[in-house]
């Protein structure tokens, strides 16, 4: 099983939305991937409360079966459809991906 997490730190405003707007329409965006890729068993986006100084705006946990699954949902054209948007908005991204 590939675990695929990432957490991304958004500009105060893009697209001529405000932060929070933007973290409300990518988990949206993120959220509607559910049953549609295949390999993909989880999807789970989060959106930061505690708004610390440390801490970022959101974040995707997803689980694919196999990597060839991940790296099929990287190439994904809904996948891809989503990706300038959410480049876009973001100020900042980390991501860790790994096997279990």
């Amino acid at each position: 099983m590939i675990k695929h997490i990432v957490i991304w730190k958004l500009k105060e405003t893009a697209h001529g939305k405000s932060k929070q707007e933007n973290a409300l329409i990518i988990k949206d965006k993120l959220e509607t991937l559910n049953g549609k890729i295949p390999g993909m068993l989880k999807i789970e986006v989060g959106i930061d409360f505690s708004k610390t100084e440390s801490s970022a705006d959101i974040v995707l946990y997803s689980e694919f079966e196999t990597k060839i699954d991940f790296d099929n949902y990287q190439i994904h054209p809904l996948h891809k459809v989503l990706k300038p948007y959410i480049k876009e908005a973001r100020l900042d991204r980390i991501v860790v991906d790994y096997e279990i």
